[in-house]
Formats: C-alpha cells, sequence, structure tokens
C-alpha cells in the first residue's frame, strides 16, 4: 500500500458519490436479490464507475464487489467494494449509508474508506497513518467501563435467535438506554469519531467490513471477531468494533462468546 493507493481510492470513492448523488430522495429502479435484501440503480451504478476505473488503472489487480461479484487479479491485491452499505436507509432517504472501498493486501485490510456523499463527510484509514475525517485526524474516545458504554448495531433482525442472545446479554451490561440501532456503516465511522463506544454485528460479508478495519484501528480502536481474533479475509462475519481497546475483554465476556 503507498500514498497513491490512497489517493485512488479517494478517486473511487469520489466518482461512487457521483454516481449515486442524482438519484438521493428522487426516482430510481431497484428490486430484491437471492437473499431478499434490496439493490437498486444507485448500487450498480457506484459500483460500475469504481470497476472502470480499476480496470483501466490496476487490471493486475482484483476485484470484490456486492453487486458484480469477483473478479481474479494476478497482483496478490484486491479491491472490496460495497457500493451503498445501507441500501435500506438510501431508499428511505436517510443519509446514514455509505461507501466502502478496501483494499487487501495477502488478505489483510491495509486501506479503507468510508464515504458518506450526500452529508460530504469522507473517512479514510491506512496502514501507518492516523485516520482522518475530510482531512483531519479523528480518534476514539476512552470508555471507563461497558456500563457507560454506548452499543450500536445495524438491527436485530440481523441476528439469529443465537446470536442475538448473546448480543441481548452484552447490552445489558452497557448503557442500554443509550442502545443504538441502524446506521449500518455510518456506526463505525461515529465510533472512529469517537461517537460511539461499541459496535457488535454478525452475519456479515467481507464486503461489509474490510473498509472498516482500517478505519477503526487508525483511530486508536480496535476490530475482532467474537472471539477477540483479528478480522481477515477469512473470517466468518461475527464483529466487533471497540473505541477503547481496554473494553475488549469485557464485551467478550458479556457476549458469552460460544457461537
Amino acid at each position: 500500500m503507498t500514498p497513491a493507493d490512497i489517493l485512488l481510492a479517494n478517486r473511487l470513492a469520489d466518482a461512487a458519490g457521483h454516481a449515486i448523488r442524482p438519484f438521493f430522495r428522487s426516482a430510481f429502479t431497484h428490486e430484491s436479490k437471492a437473499d431478499a435484501s434490496p439493490v437498486t440503480e444507485a448500487d450498480r451504478a457506484a459500483e460500475s464507475a469504481i470497476r472502470r476505473i480499476l480496470d483501466a488503472e490496476c487490471p493486475r489487480d482484483g476485484i470484490i464487489g456486492e453487486e458484480f461479484g469477483e473478479k481474479t487479479g494476478m497482483s496478490g491485491r484486491r479491491w472490496v467494494i460495497d457500493p451503498i452499505d445501507g441500501t435500506i436507509s438510501f431508499m428511505a432517504g436517510r443519509p446514514i449509508f455509505g461507501t466502502l472501498i478496501a483494499l487487501l493486501e495477502d488478505n489483510w485490510p491495509v486501506l479503507g474508506i468510508i464515504d458518506q456523499c450526500i452529508n460530504g463527510e469522507r473517512w479514510v484509514g491506512a496502514a501507518g497513518y492516523p485516520t482522518t475525517l475530510n482531512g483531519a485526524p479523528v480518534q476514539t474516545r476512552s470508555c471507563r467501563a461497558l456500563a457507560d458504554a454506548t452499543l450500536a448495531t445495524s438491527g436485530p433482525q440481523y441476528f439469529t435467535q443465537h446470536d442475538g442472545d448473546h448480543f441481548m446479554e452484552l447490552a445489558a451490561r452497557t448503557a442500554h438506554k443509550r442502545m443504538l440501532f441502524g446506521g449500518d456503516c455510518y456506526n463505525y465511522a461515529l465510533l472512529a469519531s469517537g461517537h460511539i463506544d461499541v459496535v457488535v454485528e454478525a452475519g456479515l460479508k467481507l464486503h461489509d467490513f474490510a473498509a472498516l478495519i482500517p478505519v477503526v484501528t487508525g483511530a486508536g480502536g480496535m476490530m475482532s471477531d467474537w472471539s477477540g481474533e483479528p478480522l481477515h479475509a477469512g473470517s466468518d462475519g461475527h464483529v466487533i468494533a471497540i473505541g477503547d481497546p481496554a473494553r475488549l475483554d469485557d464485551v467478550l465476556e458479556g457476549l458469552a462468546c460460544q457461537h
């Protein structure tokens, strides 16, 4: 990963935002995918815009995209794209979705962008650099105890009964009256900026979490699976993000992880 890769990733986010903005709170077509999740014209337009640039400028790199699948590369590098993470929020006119762009080297995320193109907010995380929001460094906040923590997740409907039970065990130990539902990738961006303490989810795919890792870790936080192991391309989609790494053991204990 080089400074040129960071510049390229920003250009990819620019292209995606340019494709998305005309559809926001406007007319667009949509349909349901095989897993019943929605996909819109904007999702496909944004991913196509990103792929055109990558195909032209990084033809040897692999690409994994939510909407158009995987292109095998030859460089050992893969770009991971979720053109609109939070499509339901996008469809509802809520500007808390985001474009996720990650670069993987040897299956580890080394660069990540969370871009909210309506609000004009872009978080950039890269190995060896502090995470920035619109160019200014951001930092997670300290959390003295789990009982003080604000906990977020995209929604209870995304958990299995088993995982949901474990999540609620954790929620009971946090400041549950400040618990947040909804937000998708935007929760992780807010955690990186010091506004949320813990995000816990399950069932995520690589395109859902790859870009989040450099953003959160570069701001002083950490991410792991529900066993406390680092996330990588082969992780099973059980995800924890913590602003204050000192609280990891408390979160793992709260989840009582035996999934």
